[in-house]
């Protein structure tokens, strides 16, 4: 497993950080974030137009850029390190692989094409009633309707279901139990029956909704009842997309909480010079780094398709969330009150760190993953 990047990843990574530099600086998601979208819909078409990151990872024949999962990665992480106020995970990563690995070529043809340009915004719907984001955690039943399925029930806690066009939902078949039986079904925003209510979250860069369906018809991915495998991978290579995002997040910190330190006097020094400050930071660093070593392994893991997939995705996760929590309240810490008033930016990455957390199972939840496939 090679963990250097190439040349031209290097310049990929460069490329899309000047133009998230130059066109969504910290300012301008403030701004963005008092909206009632919470997103700059001009943004994500710019970046569609210029970049196509929205269809990274789909192949060229469906209308994306044909790359794989560590480009993906990269985009994770430099979205994450400026809080690019856009539905990326949700779209690019969850809703983009669902339809990828579990819809076939009719399928593909039909909705990718629309989320690669970035005229569609797609998002997926896993959590119910209860609270395990797995295939066997869906509790959320299907009834048969021709080739379609008629769907009543809720969904919780969607990201970016406020904005989204097309729903991929995660259903079960009646009588089925653990990871059989799931489908992975789509729904366009449109369909009767259909109600979005759009929560007040504590992370205001990432919205969330719950979905109520009330005889909606949706259109199955792929073959009925087979996709509980597919979800749980879908899920496990979010999870790495999350941690990848939390790691650009955590470096953001790091490096405003290092600039803030030289530039803060106090007894007639910079901050910085003090040995509290300094072990502090270097900490951070510590954590930093090893973030994105973890993460980057997990990415490898999943771009070359290893049976180790959900054991990385759970590690990754768990020190990726822990380390962004660190990073972020430090940043706190070392702006001192100022760290914390609604106009400075340190506050924004401490709510995306909590909010990274919250999704798709906290790190508490991934270490007893790790801990069950380890047979503990």
């Amino acid at each position: 497993m090679n963990f250097a990047f190439s040349e031209e990843q290097e310049e990929f990574r460069e490329t899309l950080r000047r133009f998230v530099d130059e066109h969504s600086p910290l300012p301008s998601v403030h701004a963005r974030l008092e909206t009632r979208e919470g997103y700059d819909p001009d943004l994500w078409q710019r970046i569609a137009r210029e970049l196509g990151l929205q269809g990274i990872h789909i192949p060229e024949e469906h209308g994306g850029q044909g790359f794989g999962l560590l480009e993906l990665g990269i985009a994770c992480e430099e979205l994450g390190r400026a809080l690019v106020p856009t539905p990326f995970f949700s779209s690019a990563c969850l809703a983009t692989d669902a339809i990828l690995s579990a819809g076939n070529d009719r399928d593909r043809q039909r909705w990718l094409p629309e989320l690669a340009s970035g005229s569609a915004i797609g998002t997926l719907a896993v959590l119910d009633e209860g609270e395990e984001w797995s295939a066997a955690g869906v509790t959320f039943p299907a009834e048969p309707d021709g080739e379609a399925l008629r769907l009543n029930g809720h969904k919780r806690f969607v990201t970016a279901a406020g904005i989204a066009s097309i729903f991929v939902v995660a259903v079960r078949a009646q009588g089925s139990s653990g990871a059989n039986g799931i489908t992975l079904a789509v729904v366009p925003r449109d369909a009767p029956g259909l109600g979005i209510d759009v929560h007040d979250s504590f992370d205001t860069s990432r919205r969330v909704a719950d979905l109520s369906f009330e005889g909606v018809r949706a259109e199955p991915l792929g073959e009925i009842g087979a996709s509980g495998p597919i979800l749980d991978s879908i899920l496990d290579r979010g999870r790495i997309a999350l941690a990848l995002g939390s790691c650009g997040g955590a470096g953001r910190c790091l490096d405003m909480a290092v600039a803030y330190a030289k530039q803060r006097i106090q007894f007639a020094r910079p901050i910085g010079s003090f040995q509290a400050i300094k072990h502090s930071l270097a900490e951070v660093l510590l954590e930093v780094e090893s973030a994105r070593s973890i993460a980057y392994w997990a990415s490898s893991v999943a771009s070359e398709g290893l049976d180790e997939l959900a054991l990385a995705a759970s590690v990754a996760k768990s020190f990726c969330d822990e380390a962004y929590a660190i990073a972020s309240d430090r940043n706190v810490h070392i702006h001192g009150g100022i760290g914390v008033t609604w106009e400075a930016d340190p506050h924004l990455f401490v709510k995306r760190a909590r909010s990274n957390e919250t999704l798709l199972g906290d790190p508490r939840w991934q270490r007893s993953r790790v801990a069950d496939h380890h047979g503990f």
